[in-house]
This record gives structure tokens, C-alpha cells and sequence, in this order.
């Protein structure tokens, strides 16, 4: 053993360094001796600076006369602790926490028989099942067990149950437990302390005979469930109750009024229900009291008369209603309120006394009226945030001025009207963050004289304030780190003095103005820069190299791009897309993959080829967006590189080359667009069916493939064939994600990607969000494929579109399409496809569009469901067709007959209408919205489209959204 006198801590400190083989030892510091025999009987030597191993033979295990041995707090180099242990027959305290030993707990800590305390904690060691069972049964006397951090993945639950009834702290914090826990542990007469938090442990609460004696309850991260019993009360004696992030669930029960000692109280993130019982409010001791993340519900108490010591209120993501009661304002402890993200409305009451609160959030709720004057008495707030509600009125600078200690201001997205001026803001000195943004009946007013003020002002977000040039203080607001002047009426060109102030940005958010052109980019500490939606003209200006994210589309640039923009080896979004810019893709682009998420360059004037890109190095490479360019030429077969890649868009190119089955092997591709270029060739060669397997949307429209529709292709297509729109993945991977918005907060959270798609003489951009759940499609229209349509297509179940139209398909419609239960829109127009039309399709009935013409049809047009819905044009050109909607009626023997089993539409299905013009942001995970500004009518007069909208479209979104409200119900 040595010691290790460099660790900077003053309660670490070598105690050992004071002993003396001169002198009694039992003078030594951390040695204990018996005052009649002196005999060694404790010895304490935790945080002492040891370093090293314990050897087998080591003298220690010579003191058999000893009671309590310390030894926390050391480092022991992960060794594992020696066998020899149970040599000393008199110990009842070991204490072995937080000194880095290793290994498999000796068994012969189990031959202690003595011991009342034990702690093995926060050490990398495990117990197998046997070794422990074995403990619980001989350490009879055991009243402490600590074994946090301690793996015990083998260990059986019920082992437990052979501890001592003397039982009164079990700590088992991350201990990898799983199964079912015992409640007898509960039970327990003596039991004080049980913690079993982090573990992935079951269990219930018990409904009787709980230890009356318990302080501290903690379940927290496991998996508990049930509802919390009334037998709840008789715990008298507790002080913290911790169940958070666990799976209880149904009411709270009104239970608080005897456990008047209760300090904490946890319940994140439970699945509790109901109103918050009053007896919560009548607790005295409670300082801390978290009820965030369930389905709490109803108002807040007008009144109470407990909570004099509370310090932290959370209740944030419930569905409290209501008005902003004012006790929360008066409590004399209270110092952080956070109520945000509940249905709270009514105005702010009035604050009779203001108290010393610090910290109030109430983002995200229904309030509305004016902020009252009494508010801003709350003179020692450092935090404010009331965004995202109906607050309206003026906001009172003068009275704002109040709030001297102000760091933080948010009052952005509401309706606040009138002119708030920078000069009076300025006297607000502490103010570091401030976002008025989404204000739009708001003007901010002149800041003459304002030179010096805002010295500590990291954030800045005026977005949507009517701003119609650079507020003069922002070039003496030396400490600004983000900068938010987006969707303002800023116009004309950005001069390098404007500029002057923001040296240190490293945010800065001007897209949406009128902003012409640019003297230089400010600052060189530039990590987000954002300009898109302007009317920038000239050429592309390169940023600093520590740009990370640099979005500049939607302008009027032009030229080619710099070699400078080789320079941004930090990029992790490069959008230049929608500009006029011409030239090569620089080589170096390529080598962008090691790092960047998004390269979008689309709808610009580029030509020549692709380059090359380099392995992802960190795998994260989602999105490449190359479409409506001239780009030529073969697709690099370096794209295999892009492992991560689940975007890729290249249409409307002047690409030559077979179709890339070799972008199979992309384990996360989810869309491939080739749409309108010069591929050719037939699909024969595809022979691997674990290819595309992720594979969502393919638009290979508009190019010169030709042969049969290869079955072995749709086979592949395994995301097509299983429907989840209950589910959609709420945790997914940076790297699995369209564009990684959970990754941090950035431009990448507003990213979006747009892809054309052309639906029976109609091109719509659709607005992919951040996953593609619930959004499928499949267009090879507009080729020159032949043969007939393959019966395996009906394994794609979960596809909304299919469009196959414009090729030389033959032969009969099969069957089997009736199987595609999701599908929506079905275009097989223009080819020369013949026989009956399947009676079973009227099985479809989400089936919103359908067009059959042009091809050679014959007999009745089946009738139901929604091929009732359907006019001529879905059947024009087909001469031997008959029947509703034509004109051509049937011969007695040709008259359609309804199916007998007809299925009533939206009755007992999971699969939402998908296309629709509103809830984009809708809670049960619809990700689709269609951008109907971006329509374009290609060929012909699109009036059966218009005519199906007006008759179809309400009913079909008005069943869903009784259907989505029965399964929230």
C-alpha cells in the first residue's frame, strides 16, 4: 500500500502518516481501542489516500478482536477484495464504498456472522445468485445493507426475503435487479431506508402492514406499478417519497394529512391521474414537491394553509386547468414555480403579498389577459418565462423596470401590442437572456441613448417584432452569443459596422427578412449561421471555418461555390439549396461525410458529377438532397460509404446510369428518390431480398427502365409490408433520424425535407418531418416497364401510394392489391392492362384516389365503399368498362353485384387518413403535412381531384379524428 498525497480534496488527507511504532497505537488517528483490554476494535482509515491492493496475508485480518472496519473513500486500483475477510469473527461494521475494488465479492464475507452493517457500494463488483443467497441467510443480525452500483443482474428477488427481520436500511440503487421484487421487504417491522431505484425490478405496493418506522422511500426508474394504496397514511414517520419515473398509475389518494415529517415528494413522470389531493397542500415540512409528466388534471387550490417551507413546485406536462392561483406568489420559502405545459387559462391573479421567488416558468399553457401590476412586486425573480400563452395588453416597460434582478425574459408567442422600448429594457442590467419573438402586434421603439447598455446579454431573440432595421445597441452588446432577428422586414444590405458588436456570436438567425447583401460574415466564433428566405444576390460569401451549421437558401446567389467552403471541416448542415448557383459540386464536399448530417444543394444550376465521398467516420450522414440540378454522368459507388444515409433525392438530373441496386446495402435508407433523370435498363438484376429493407418512399418516375416488375424487388421492401401508426418510435438514434432534431438544439431542429410527388396529374411537395412513421409510397410511372402486375404487391401493406402508370403493364389487375389495407392513392392509368376490375377492391376503404383510364378494362365497374365515390375520369378510355359512374350501362348479365362482405370504412382499423391539410402537430404521431402552396397542376384539367376533395375529404378526416379521440378516450 502507498499513499497518494496529490488529490486536491481537503477531507482526503493521509491519516496514517500521524502513526507512530513508537508510540500506543491506539493514539494512532482512525485506530479504536477497548478501554479495559486495549485491544484494536475499530479502525478507520476511509479517505485516507491509500492506494493499492489488499494482499491475502495482509496483517489486518490479524485483528480478530475488531468491531468496525472503514476503509471508504480509498483507491484499491481495482483490485478485488482478498478472501480472509472472515478471520475476523467479532466485525459488525464493514465499510468498503467508493474504493475502486473489482471483481466478484468474496463468499466469505457471508461467514461475518456478526455483522450488523455492510456497505459494498459504488465499487465495480458484482454478487452471483449463490454467493448472495448464502449472505442473506447467515448474516442474521444485519440491520444496514448498502450494495448501490453493486451488479446483481444473477441475483434472484426473492432471495431478499431471507434478510434479517432486524432489517432497517436496504440501498440498492443501479444494481441491474430485474423480476419481481418482494413486498415482505416492505413489510419489515424495523425498516427505515429502502432505496431500489434504477433497477428494472417489478413489484407493488402492499395494501396492509407496512413498516410504520419508514423515512425514506425510494422506487424511482424501476418498474413498480399499480396504484399507491391508502394504507399510505400510516407511514408517520417518512420524510422522502421518491417514485418517479416508474409505472404507477390511477389517482393519488387523499392520504397526505398524517405524514406531516414528508420533506420530498417525487412523482415524475408516473401515469397518475386526477386531481392533486388537497391534503398535498396542507403539508408543512414539504420543501421539495415534483408532480411533472402525468395526466394530472383539474385546478389548482384557490387557497392553502401548508406549504410554509415548500422551496420547488413542479407540475410541468399535466393537464391542470384553470386560473394562476396567487399563493404560489406569497409562499415565504417558495423560490422556483414551474406549471408549464398544462391547459392553465384565466388570467394571473392578483399577488396580495409578493414573496422572494427566483424562478417562475409557465410556458405553454392558455393564459390570457393583461400580466397585472402586483406581478412585477416579485422584485427578487431571475427568471421569467411566460411564452407560448394568450397574455395580450402592453407590457409596461416602466413597470418591468421593477424586476431589478431579472436575468432571464421570455414572453414570446403571445399577443402583446404596443411599443416596448430598448432604453427602458436597458436598465434591467442583469438581463442575460431575452426573447420577445412571435409578438407580431408588437413594436419595439427607439433606443436613442442606449450605448452601453445590455453588458451581460448572451441571448437575444426578437423573431417576428416588426423589426425594420438593426437595433443601434446591439453593436455595444459585447457579450452576445445568440442573435435571433428572423422573420423580420429587414431590408438592404448588412454593412460591416452593423456588425461590429457581435464578435463573439455564435448563433445568429436572419433568415426570413429582406436583407440584400452582406460586407462579411461577423465574428470568427460562428457555430450557427442562418440566412435563408432573403433576397441575398451575388455571390456565395464563405463563414468562418467554425461554422457548423450553415443554412443560406432560398436567396438569389449566384457563381459557383468558393474552394473556401472546403475550409468548414466542422459542418454538420450545408443548405444551399433554392438559390441560382452553377458551376461543379466541389470535390471536397465528399469528405463532408466524417461529420455532417445534412448536405442540401438542391434546385440550383449544378453540373458535372458527384464526387466521391469518404467513409462516415461517427455514422451520421442522414440526408443528401442533389435534386433539380444538372448534374450527369454515373452515381459514385462511394455512397455505400454513407452508412447512415436515410435520405437521398437526386431527381430531376440529367444522370445516366442502371438502376443503383448496389444502395441496397444502406442499412437505414428510408427514401430514394431517381425521379426524372436517364436511368435505364431493367430490375432483373436485383437477386438479394435483405436489400432496401428499410426502404419507405422509391420514385423511380420519369426515366427509361424497362422489363418486368421484378418480384424479388418488392419482396425487399419490408417496411411496406407491417403497418404502426399506434407506435411511432419516440427514442431513435441521432443517426436513424431523417435529420437528427434531438441530437441538440439547432437550425437542424426547423430542418426539413421536401419531396416532390406526382399523384394522378398533381405534384405536391410533401413535408417530411423528423421520421418518416406512417408515410409510404412507390412510383415507377412513366417508364417503359412490361409484363404484368406482380401478386406479391399486395404484401406491401402498410403502403398509402402506388402510382404505375404511363408503362406497357399487361394482363389482369391481381387480386391480391385488396390486401394493401392502407392504400390511398392507386394510379395504373395509361397502360394496357385488361380483364375485369377485381371486385375485392372495394376492400379498400381509405382509397381517397383512383385512376384505371387509358387501359383495356371490360365488364362492370364494381360498386361500395368508396368506388361509389369515383367519377368518369378514373375509367375514361377504358371502351368495354360499364357500369356507375359511366354512362354505359351494364347488360343483365353484366350488372355488378355488391360484395357480400362489405367493410365499413374506418370501423376497427389502426390505419389513420393520412393525407390531410391541418394537424401536422397532432399527438398521436402523424408526420405527414401537405404544402399546398406548392401545387402544380402538370397535364390536364385537374377537376375530379377538386370535385373528390369537396365530397370525400371532410367525411374521411372528420372519421378519424372521432376514431383517434375514442382510442384517447
Amino acid at each position: 500500500m502507498s499513499i497518494d498525497d496529490s488529490f486536491g480534496d481537503i477531507t482526503y488527507y493521509p491519516k496514517t502518516n500521524s502513526w507512530n511504532e513508537s508510540t500506543d497505537c491506539c493514539s494512532w488517528e482512525g485506530v479504536s481501542c477497548d478501554k479495559a483490554t486495549g485491544q484494536v476494535i475499530g479502525l478507520d482509515l476511509s479517505c485516507s489516500l491509500l492506494v493499492g491492493s489488499l494482499p491475502p496475508n495482509t496483517t489486518l485480518f490479524h485483528l480478530q478482536g475488531l468491531k468496525w472496519l472503514n476503509l471508504a473513500h480509498n483507491n484499491f486500483n481495482d483490485s478485488s477484495i482478498p478472501f480472509g475477510l472472515s478471520q475476523l469473527i467479532s466485525l459488525k461494521d464493514l465499510n468498503l464504498s467508493f474504493s475502486s475494488f473489482s471483481g466478484l465479492i468474496p463468499s466469505d464475507i457471508s461467514f461475518l456472522t456478526k455483522l450488523t452493517s455492510l456497505d459494498l457500494s459504488k465499487n465495480d463488483q458484482s454478487f452471483d445468485s449463490h454467493r448472495f443467497e448464502k449472505l442473506t441467510r447467515n448474516l442474521s443480525e444485519l440491520e444496514n445493507l448498502f450494495l448501490d452500483s453493486v451488479n446483481m443482474s444473477d441475483v434472484v428477488p426473492t432471495s431478499f426475503k431471507n434478510l434479517s427481520s432486524s432489517l432497517k436500511q436496504l440501498s440498492l440503487s443501479g444494481c441491474q435487479l430485474q423480476g419481481e421484487f418482494p413486498s415482505e421487504i416492505i413489510q419489515l417491522p424495523y425498516l427505515e431506508y429502502l432505496d431500489l431505484s434504477s433497477n428494472s425490478v417489478t413489484g407493488y405496493l402492499p395494501n396492509s402492514n407496512w413498516s410504520s418506522e419508514i423515512r425514506l422511500l425510494d422506487l424511482s426508474f424501476t418498474d413498480f406499478r399499480g396504484s399507491i394504496p391508502a394504507s399510505l397514511a400510516n407511514l408517520t414517520k417518512i420524510t422522502s417519497l421518491l417514485l418517479y419515473a416508474s409505472n404507477f398509475e390511477g389517482q393519488i389518494p387523499d392520504v397526505f394529512g398524517n405524514l406531516n415529517g414528508l420533506i420530498t415528494l417525487h412523482f415524475f413522470g408516473c401515469n397518475f391521474s386526477g386531481q392533486i389531493p388537497p391534503s398535498i397542500f396542507n403539508l408543512t415540512q414539504l420543501t421539495y414537491l415534483e408532480l411533472s409528466s402525468n395526466r394530472l388534471e383539474g385546478p389548482l387550490p384557490t387557497h392553502v394553509t401548508g406549504l410554509q417551507n415548500l422551496n420547488e413546485f413542479h407540475s410541468t406536462d399535466n393537464l391542470l386547468t384553470g386560473p394562476i392561483p396567487s399563493w404560489p406568489f406569497t409562499l415565504p420559502s417558495l423560490e422556483y414555480l414551474d406549471l408549464s405545459n398544462n391547459g392553465l387559462t384565466g388570467p394571473i391573479n392578483h399577488i396580495q403579498k409578493p414573496n422572494s421567488i427566483r424562478h417562475v416558468y409557465l410556458p405553454n399553457n392558455d393564459i390570457h389577459g393583461e400580466i397585472p401590476s402586483s406581478f412585477f412586486g416579485l422584485v427578487k425573480l431571475t427568471e421569467l418565462d411566460l411564452s407560448s400563452n394568450n397574455l395580450s395588453g402592453v407590457i409596461k416597460s416602466d413597470i418591468l423596470s421593477k424586476l431589478e434582478s431579472l436575468e432571464i425574459l421570455d414572453l414570446s408567442s403571445n399577443n402583446f401590442i404596443g411599443v416596448n422600448k430598448f432604453d427602458v429594457l436597458s436598465k434591467l442590467t442583469n438581463l442575460t437572456v431575452v426573447n420577445l419573438s412571435n409578438n407580431k402586434l408588437l413594436s419595439l421603439g427607439s433606443d436613442n441613448g442606449v450605448n452601453s447598455a445590455f453588458q451581460k446579454l448572451t441571448i437575444l431573440s426578437l423573431s417576428s417584432c416588426n423589426l425594420r432595421q438593426f437595433p443601434s445597441f446591439l453593436r455595444s452588446a459585447k457579450s452576445l452569443r445568440s442573435l435571433d432577428l428572423s422573420h423580420n422586414k429587414i431590408q438592404g444590405p448588412i454593412f460591416k459596422t452593423e456588425t461590429e458588436g457581435w464578435g463573439l456570436l455564435s448563433t445568429l438567425d436572419l433568415s426570413h427578412n429582406l436583407l440584400t447583401s452582406l460586407e462579411q460574415f461577423p465574428g470568427k466564433n460562428l457555430d450557427t449561421l442562418d440566412l435563408h428566405s432573403n433576397l441575398l444576390q451575388g455571390p456565395l460569401l464563405v463563414p468562418s471555418p467554425t461554422v457548423r451549421e450553415f443554412l443560406i437558401s432560398e436567396n438569389k446567389l449566384t457563381g459557383e461555390i468558393p474552394p473556401s467552403v472546403c475550409n468548414l471541416t466542422s459542418l454538420r448542415i450545408l443548405d444551399l439549396s433554392n438559390n441560382y448557383l452553377e458551376g461543379i459540386i466541389p470535390p471536397c464536399v465528399g469528405n463532408f461525410s466524417h461529420e455532417i448530417y445534412i448536405i442540401n444543394l438542391q434546385r440550383n444550376n449544378f453540373h458535372g458529377k458527384i464526387p466521391d465521398f469518404v467513409d462516415g467516420r461517427y455514422g451520421i450522414f442522414t440526408t443528401l438532397a442533389l435534386n433539380g440540378n444538372q448534374l450527369e454522368g454515373l452515381l459514385p459507388r462511394s455512397l455505400v460509404n454513407c452508412s447512415s444515409l436515410a435520405f437521398l433525392n437526386l431527381a430531376n438530373n440529367r444522370f445516366n446510369d442502371h438502376f443503383p441496386h448496389w444502395l441496397g446495402v444502406l442499412p437505414n435508407l428510408q427514401v430514394l428518390i431517381l425521379r426524372s433523370n436517364r436511368f435505364r435498363g431493367s430490375l432483373d438484376n436485383f437477386t438479394d431480398t435483405s436489400f432496401f429493407s428499410r426502404l419507405q418512399v422509391i420514385d423511380l418516375s420519369g426515366n427509361e427502365f424497362t422489363g418486368s416488375l421484378p418480384p424479388k424487388f418488392f419482396r425487399s421492401l419490408s417496411a411496406l409490408e407491417i403497418a404502426n401508426y399506434d407506435h411511432p418510435p419516440t427514442h431513435q438514434s441521432c443517426a436513424t433520424l431523417i435529420y437528427p432534431r434531438h441530437c441538440q438544439w439547432s437550425a437542424v431542429d426547423e430542418y426539413k425535407n421536401f419531396v416532390e410527388v406526382t399523384m394522378k396529374r398533381l405534384e405536391i411537395d410533401l413535408d417530411l418531418d423528423k421520421s418518416l412513421t406512417g408515410f409510404t409510397f412507390v412510383d415507377f410511372s412513366n417508364n417503359r416497364f412490361n409484363g404484368q402486375i406482380p401478386e406479391v404487391l399486395g404484401e406491401l401493406r402498410a403502403l398509402l401510394v402506388l402510382n404505375l402508370s404511363h408503362n406497357s403493364l399487361t394482363g389482369p389487375l391481381p387480386p391480391s392489391l385488396a390486401s394493401i389495407a392502407a392504400l390511398e392513392s392507386l394510379d395504373l392509368s395509361s397502360n394496357k392492362l385488361s380483364g375485369r376490375i377485381p371486385s375485392e377492391l372495394t376492400k379498400l376503404t381509405f382509397l381517397a384516389v383512383m385512376n384505371l383510364s387509358q387501359n383495356n378494362f371490360v365488364g362492370p365497374i364494381p360498386v361500395g365503399n368508396q368506388f361509389n365515390t369515383f367519377d368518369n375520369d378514373s375509367y375514361s378510355g377504358n371502351l368495354d368498362l360499364c357500369g356507375f359512374p359511366l354512362s354505359k350501362k351494364c347488360g343483365n348479365n353484366e350488372e355488378p353485384k355488391s360484395p357480400t362482405s362489405m367493410v365499413v370504412e374506418g370501423e376497427g382499423s389502426t390505419i389513420p387518413f393520412i393525407w390531410k391539410l391541418v394537424m401536422m402537430g397532432y399527438s398521436c404521431g402523424v408526420v405527414l403535412g401537405l404544402s399546398t402552396g406548392y401545387i402544380v397542376f402538370t397535364t390536364g384539367r385537374p377537376w375530379w381531384f377538386i370535385r373528390m376533395v369537396e365530397r370525400d375529404w371532410q367525411r374521411n378526416f372528420t372519421r378519424w379524428i372521432h376514431k383517434i379521440g375514442r382510442k384517447r378516450n
